[in-house]
């Protein structure tokens, strides 16, 4: 699970960093890699049901063999975290918690008011209070929405969302964003395109995908199979994040994707050949919420942020599946 992303800029200080879902995946890489590299590392998670609490409570094992301290704490009640930042004297805020899940937010919009809408003005409001830190977030690329030119870029309207957990990712950029001009405090967006790996979340493709292949169930395939992702590895969305931390830009967006979307046909058959099993496919139709393809144009984080993803869909699943059956 350790990213083995070293620090290259050794003059750089130490920085005071406080991470909100740390014991989510993307939470959980980012803090190892940080602490690997000497950074002060704190963090906090509700650890909350919406997938199995028992894989967020292995991730967290490994943080905490690692000397990471964890807190319990829900971003709608933010006097804890704000007690735990005023501790650590927290120069680097990185909000990772949120609600995730297209489809997840169909069903369930009041989580996603709660723990994006509510829960971002939470962390707003903290910045505000502590207007040194500077507040790296994450944001999405359901931002894009209907947008049909691509790749998609930063410069690109989004303002069509084709899902209500789009709609609250660009609500909270342009939080974000309002925030900066009141206040002046320091707000980086990260706008992450479908991230795969190790210690992964469930609901994700990939994943569901993966261990149906391997207990011979049918996998239901949207969108007849066609759909195309700029699936990320870990890894490399792991060392956009840590430049963006270094970068400690005033106000900025990035892309942070692997400008290679693949077919979801190709998805499977990379896990069929990495499985030795093949997968019993039901063929259905896209699902609402769903998009027909996620493509990153990456050129502004390759030239502010020196960001450039390495790990083929290939090698990327074979490190997940490698992980997969071991837990298993």
């Amino acid at each position: 699970m350790v990213t083995g992303f070293v620090k290259k800029e050794l003059e750089l200080p130490i920085k005071q960093i406080f991470i909100t879902g740390i014991a989510g995946f993307i939470g959980s890489h980012l803090a190892l890699a940080l602490k690997k590299r000497g950074d002060s590392v704190v963090g906090c998670d509700n650890f909350n049901s919406y997938y199995d609490p028992e894989l967020k409570l292995v991730r967290k094992e490994l943080l905490v063999k690692s000397g990471i301290e964890i807190f319990t704490c829900d971003i709608c009640e933010p006097k804890q975290i704000e007690a735990l930042i005023n501790k650590q004297k927290t120069s680097h805020f990185v909000h990772l918690a949120a609600q995730a899940g297209v489809r997840h937010s169909i069903t369930h919009p009041e989580s996603y008011v709660r723990n994006n809408l509510d829960g971002f003005s939470s962390i707003l409001e903290l910045c505000r209070n502590h207007r040194e830190m500077k507040l790296i977030y994450a944001s999405s690329s359901s931002v894009y929405g209907l947008n049909k030119k691509i790749p998609f870029s930063e410069s690109d309207r989004a303002d069509q969302p084709a899902s209500f957990y789009g709609a609250t990712k660009k609500s909270n950029e342009l939080m974000a964003q309002a925030y900066h001009h009141l206040y002046g405090i320091c707000v980086t967006g990260l706008r992450f395109f479908t991230v795969y790996g190790p210690c992964g979340r469930p609901d994700m493709a990939y994943f569901s995908f993966t261990k149906a292949i391997l207990e011979d169930q049918p996998i239901p395939i949207f969108g007849e199979g066609k759909l195309k992702r700029d699936f990320t590895y870990i890894d490399d969305i792991v060392q956009g994040i840590i430049a963006a931390i270094d970068l400690g830009a005033a106000c900025e967006l990035f892309n942070l994707g692997n400008n290679q979307p693949e077919e979801v046909l190709t998805l499977i058959s990379i896990i069929e050949e990495l499985t030795g099993k093949v997968a019993k496919k039901e063929f259905l139709p896209m699902q609402a919420g769903d998009v027909p393809i996620t493509y990153a144009d990456i050129s502004k984080a390759q030239k502010e942020l020196g960001f450039c993803p390495t790990t083929s869909l290939y090698d990327g699943m074979r490190h997940f599946v490698s992980w997969y059956t071991q837990m298993n």
